[in-house]
């Protein structure tokens, strides 16, 4: 059986105004991913990676274009319609753990739930910290825990609330190799475990080849792949100086 689609987007586009005049970041983007799959985007620097991901978790807004996140449509909802629709079906992971400086692991953890009005929100949260790992870290501060345990009580926090979709902008990117691997195994350990559609935004060719789907983002465009282990560094320079000469 055909799994439904949680995320539709058609004909999306993203301008800004310029010194220079309006510059298209993103340029017509089609994309369909259906419930529990893991996708993966691409592309160099300034690309429009994070643009998109920003408007498929209604963050932002599009200059045109249509985008249905778990049957509703974005371009009808109000600011305070999108707010509620990412507490009740999103998480985020971010490069920059993006931890509360003034709460410890534990009520680092526990905030979203306790937002959200879930039941028993500090044994959850509790639970979520051994799964990672962090048992013994539950009442350390952000400041006293190294990157890779920041990212992982990241982790843990992004999957207390049983999301719909989790958005995930870079997640290793500031993790040494070690970090990088131990993180990557987890999020898609809890990822596959609880059946969540994973949007996955990375230059790393190996964490992005561990999802089901790799897209690659072109000068606004964005393109399925079927091998990106094809690809080397080289290749997304070259696409990088490519669209710099075009704006």
């Amino acid at each position: 059986m055909s799994k439904n689609s949680v995320i539709t987007v058609k004909a999306l586009v993203k301008s800004v105004a310029t010194q220079e005049g309006e510059l298209t970041i993103l340029n017509g983007i089609n994309l369909d991913v259906k419930c529990g799959e893991s996708v993966a985007i691409l592309g160099p620097s300034g690309s429009g990676k994070s643009t998109l991901l920003g408007l498929l978790a209604a963050l932002d807004s599009p200059s045109c274009g249509e985008i249905t996140l778990d049957g509703e449509a974005l371009q009808w909802m109000d600011e305070e319609g999108k707010a509620a629709l990412r507490k009740k079906k999103v998480s985020f992971i971010f490069q920059s753990f993006m931890l509360v400086d003034t709460l410890n692991a534990l009520e680092n953890v526990m905030l979203p739930a306790e937002l959200a009005g879930i039941d028993k929100a500090k044994e959850k949260a509790e639970a979520m910290l051994m799964r990672v790992g962090l048992s013994h870290r539950l009442t350390h501060f952000p400041n006293q825990l190294s990157g890779g345990e920041q990212q992982r009580v990241a982790i843990a926090r992004a999957f207390i609330c049983e999301p719909k979709v989790l958005f995930a902008d870079e997640p290793t990117g500031n993790l040494d190799a070690a970090n990088s691997q131990k993180v990557a195994d987890m999020l898609f350990e809890l990822n596959q475990e609880s059946d969540t559609t994973l949007v996955l935004v990375t230059h790393d060719l190996v964490l992005a080849n561990r999802c089901e789907r790799q897209l690659l983002m072109d000068c606004g465009e964005l393109t399925e792949r079927n091998s990106l282990l094809e690809q080397d560094a080289s290749t997304e320079i070259s696409i990088d100086l490519q669209c710099v000469e075009a704006n």
